[in-house]
């Protein structure tokens, strides 16, 4: 992960993810669960940037 990811993943987690991935399914993901609720937004954000 590299700083503007973490900073991104944090602000705006669907933007973090939709880089990093595309605008798959893990984007949509966590577009829903960010406006769920921030939270569960940011920690699929950390997950999805921590995996290779």
């Amino acid at each position: 992960m590299t700083f503007l990811e973490i900073i991104l993943a944090i602000i705006l987690p669907p933007l973090a993810v939709g880089l990093r991935r595309g605008l798959g399914g893990s984007f949509w993901l966590n577009v829903l669960l960010t406006i769920i609720g921030w939270v569960p937004g940011v920690i699929h954000a950390f997950v999805v940037l921590s995996r290779r």
